[in-house]
């Protein structure tokens, strides 16, 4: 199978929407933030996924994965968003700031318009504060870390190496700069014999709990390969 993979455009976000919407319509995650399946909106989440992909085209290393050879050479076949190393307890700039500050805005706009679309905002901020105590305590390295913050491969293209290939474009380029990279999973099953097979390695299962409706989510670093 020919793989191209290429930073994300404009053109291409519909697409990565779409491979990341039919990758975790049964993610644990998805399901226990997205609690109020009766009020679930699609539409709405397409809207929140849209700014958070532009988002991370100005702020992220994001790619998308197309099959050249397929019926549909443009299709979007899997998607991967890597947040770029930083060194622990430094500041965000002032670019990453109004950034962050318009994503807020454009969130908020949007929850005006569509409502919360079926979230559970309590266990959002519970995954949110599980997620930064993880961070804090395994992000040790003062070179920073390659994070992983998504990655997807549509339901029927698994399995025919998109997702290494997705990986590569981040791992080889930690592994010349001597970096760590890292990761959340929500599944251990398959997902973490998948990332082993990357070079990660399991670090800590975190747990994030309410009222004893628990998800799980398994953070897992990757070492830098010594490059011959």
């Amino acid at each position: 199978m020919n793989i191209q993979v290429s930073r994300i455009t404009e053109p291409d976000i519909p697409g990565a929407i779409t491979a990341i919407q039919k990758a975790f319509e049964n993610d644990p995650y998805a399901l226990w933030v997205y609690s109020d399946r009766e009020n679930l909106s699609l539409v709405r989440n397409r809207v929140s996924l849209g700014n958070r992909c532009r988002w991370g085209m100005r702020n992220g290393l994001f790619y998308v994965a197309k099959d050249p050879d397929s019926v549909d050479p443009e299709q979007v076949v899997g998607v991967a968003m890597w947040m770029p190393p930083k060194a622990p307890g430094s500041k965000e700039g002032w670019s990453e700031w109004l950034s962050n500050w318009r994503l807020y805005f454009q969130q908020i706009s949007m929850n005006l318009w569509y409502g919360r679309g079926g979230l559970n905002i309590k266990r959002y901020y519970i995954w949110k504060s599980k997620q930064a105590e993880a961070q804090s305590e395994i992000w040790t390295d003062e070179k920073g870390y390659y994070f992983l913050n998504i990655m997807v491969v549509l339901p029927d293209q698994q399995g025919k190496g998109i997702g290494r290939s997705l990986a590569q474009e981040i791992t080889n380029k930690a592994d010349t700069e001597g970096r760590k990279c890292y990761l959340e999973s929500s599944r251990d099953v398959p997902n973490m014999k998948i990332y082993e097979s990357y070079g990660f390695h399991f670090v800590k299962q975190i747990d994030c709990d309410d009222g004893g409706v628990i998800c799980p989510l398994f953070c897992m670093v990757r070492d830098p390969k010594t490059i011959t």
